[in-house]
C-alpha cells in the first residue's frame, strides 16, 4: 500500500468510525441494545464500504460530508450481517476481529436484536439525514433494500449455506460472492456516484468496476483463509475448509486462485477507465482490496 493510500484510509476510516458510533450514541433505545450495537460497530472494522462510497463521490467532485449519513447505514447494513453470519445458526463463530463474536459477549438473543437494530435504523439515518432530493433519497433507500435483502445479500448467503459440502463451479462461486459481497460493494461505488453527480452512463460502468471489485474482495479472503495470519485477519486461518465452504483456492488451487484476482482487478480497472475515473484514488483502492493482508 503506498503512503498516501494509507493516509487517505486511515483519515476516512477515522471519520467514519465518529460518525457511525456518533449516529448510535444518540438513538433512543434500551441501554443493553445501544451497547451490543456499538460493539460490533465498534469492533475494528476497516470501513471499506464507507470508505469507497466518499471515494466514488469525491471521483466526481463530491466530498465525504456529503455521503457521510449514506456511507454510515452501509456500514450498518454491512455489521448486521456479520453479527447474524456469527451466530451458531449460521456459522458459529466464537471470535470477530480478533474479539468474542456479539453472542458470545451479549447473548444469543440480544445479539440478533442488535443485528435488527442496526439495518432497520441504516434506512432511518438516510432518511432523515442525507441531504439531497426527496426522488434520490428514497432511490437510494430502495437500492439499499435490494442490495441487502432477498434478493442481494441475504440470497448470497442461503446460496453459500446450500453450496457446504459440495463443489460449487466457477460459475456458481462468482453468483454467490457478487450477491453476498458484491451487492453492497456495489451499492457503496454506486450510491457515492449519484450523491457526487455522476452520469448515468458514468454510473453504469462502475456498477460493472463494483461487479469485479466484489469478486477481488472474495478471493483474497478466500486466499487469506489459507495462508493469511491469524493474528492480522483476527480469526483462525482454515474456517472456511472446517465450515465446508466453497471457495476459490479449493475449486482453483492457491494458484488458480491469485491468477483468477489478477484478472478481475485488470477487468475492474479497465470498467474505472470506461467510468472516466481512471487517475482516481479508486485505482489505488482496487490494488488494496486485491493485496491487503486482513
Amino acid at each position: 500500500m503506498t503512503e498516501s493510500l494509507e493516509k487517505y484510509l486511515s483519515e476516512k476510516q477515522f471519520q467514519m468510525d465518529e460518525a457511525i458510533i456518533g449516529y448510535i450514541k444518540k438513538l433512543e433505545a434500551p441501554e443493553r441494545l445501544k451497547a451490543a450495537m456499538k460493539y460490533s460497530a465498534e469492533a475494528g472494522g476497516k470501513r471499506l464500504r464507507p470508505i469507497l462510497m466518499a471515494a466514488s463521490c469525491e471521483s466526481y467532485g463530491g466530498t465525504l460530508k456529503m455521503v457521510t449519513p449514506a456511507a454510515a447505514a452501509l456500514e450498518m447494513v454491512h455489521t448486521y450481517s456479520l453479527i447474524h453470519d456469527d451466530l451458531p445458526a449460521m456459522d458459529n463463530d466464537n471470535i470477530r476481529r480478533g474479539k468474542p463474536t456479539n453472542h458470545i459477549q451479549f447473548d444469543e438473543a440480544t445479539a440478533i436484536l442488535a443485528g435488527d437494530g442496526l439495518l432497520t435504523y441504516s434506512f432511518e439515518i438516510i432518511a432523515s439525514e442525507l441531504a439531497v432530493s426527496e426522488t434520490k433519497r428514497v432511490e437510494l433507500i430502495r437500492q439499499l433494500a435490494d442490495a441487502a435483502g432477498p434478493k442481494g445479500m441475504v440470497a448470497g448467503q442461503v446460496l453459500d449455506m446450500q453450496a457446504e459440502d459440495k463443489k460449487a463451479d466457477l460459475e456458481q462461486l462468482e453468483q454467490i460472492h457478487t450477491l453476498k459481497t458484491g451487492r453492497l460493494l456495489r451499492y457503496a461505488v454506486t450510491a457515492g456516484a449519484m450523491i457526487g453527480g455522476a452520469t448515468a452512463d458514468q454510473i453504469a460502468s462502475l456498477q460493472e468496476y463494483a461487479y469485479y471489485l466484489g469478486l477481488i474482495f472474495q478471493v483474497q479472503d478466500d486466499i487469506l483463509d489459507v495462508q493469511g495470519d491469524p493474528e492480522l485477519i483476527g480469526k483462525p486461518v482454515g474456517s472456511d475448509e472446517t465450515n465446508l465452504k466453497s471457495t476459490y483456492p479449493k475449486l482453483l488451487g492457491l494458484g488458480g486462485a491469485i491468477q483468477q484476482k489478477e484478472l478481475y482487478i485488470q477487468k475492474a480497472k479497465q470498467s474505472l477507465k470506461e467510468a472516466g475515473v481512471e487517475s482516481s484514488v479508486l485505482v489505488d483502492i482496487t490494488e488494496y482490496f486485491g493485496n491487503r493482508d486482513r
